[in-house]
């Protein structure tokens, strides 16, 4: 690895030139002299103790390592001006960072997100989808609501809703013998050996199957009639509401417990939010 970079602006200088063909159109186009263009050549071509152009007069053209240059120049630069536009993200006054997990934001909040919208039309949500647990201490996050977190320092911590889990499959599957339908297994620890251990009642489960790391994903097969789950009651209430999924018995086990994470001094905007998800968790949380 390189101990040091060439300078920026030697590489615009040298993309420019590049892609303009001409060190007099690069120094018109960055509103710098032809003498300060051909010095930052100059200066790039010692550091790379190679040539990137040959000089024919007053015309230039790249060499083959000035090609293979300029195509990671231009990529280099255009991540970077991504990056720095994507910064004035971080500038809104209205700002709401919500970290939650990708299952809960795709199957609980997405479909209410225009109710939220409608009340708090001032507020710009970012919504910040990992299966990673944030660090409220040390990462840009207003607030954080998952199965999977526990009170942290200099933060308010509250349990939300108790989830039940129950086994289930699209309704096409029903009328398949039980020896015939897939068993989808998810990897976290209430999974099928919750179920019997909880719940004790075979309903056709097998070892082998399909298997998906993400909760969310899990419910997206079943109710594309991949077959049959165990799924979470809150997330998958609008795939009922919806007729795609079926319960296979009417028992259900304990789920995991969501949780809401905000730092004590949080603002208007995230005691807003907070009280906007509680309201629909109590509005929409299917009873146990």
């Amino acid at each position: 690895m390189l101990k040091h970079w060439p300078p920026l602006g030697t590489l615009r200088g040298f993309e420019a030139a590049a892609r303009l063909g001409s060190f007099h159109k690069a120094a018109d186009e960055l509103h710098l002299t032809q003498s300060a263009i051909s010095q930052q050549i100059r200066s790039l071509e010692a550091y790379l103790e190679q040539p990137l152009f040959f000089r024919s007069g007053r015309s230039v053209s790249l060499t083959d390592a000035g090609h293979d240059l300029l195509s990671t120049t231009q990529t280099l630069l255009q991540q970077l001006a991504v990056g720095i536009r994507r910064l004035g993200q971080y500038q809104k006054p209205n700002q709401l960072v919500l970290n939650t997990t990708p299952a809960f934001a795709r199957h609980w909040l997405l479909p209410r997100l225009g109710d939220f919208r409608r009340q708090h039309p001032e507020v710009d949500l970012w919504i910040f989808s990992t299966d990673e647990v944030p660090d409220m201490a040390s990462q840009t996050i207003d607030l954080a609501v998952r199965d999977d977190i526990s009170s942290q320092a200099e933060c308010s911590f509250k349990v939300l809703h108790a989830d039940r889990l129950y086994p289930a499959c699209h309704p096409n599957l029903l009328a398949l013998p039980r020896e015939q339908r897939t068993t989808l297994h998810g990897e976290r620890e209430m999974d099928w050996s919750h179920w019997a251990v909880e719940a004790g009642i075979d309903v056709g489960q097998q070892d082998q199957g399909l298997n998906f790391s993400d909760p969310g994903l899990l419910l997206d097969a079943a109710c594309a009639g991949l077959g049959i789950a165990l799924v979470s009651q809150l997330l998958s209430w609008q795939a009922r509401a919806n007729g795609l999924l079926q319960p296979l018995v009417e028992q259900t086990i304990r789920g995991p417990n969501w949780a809401l994470l905000t730092h004590r001094d949080s603002e208007s905007n995230a005691r807003n939010f907070s009280e906007w998800l509680l309201r629909n968790l109590e509005a929409t949380s299917p009873t146990t």
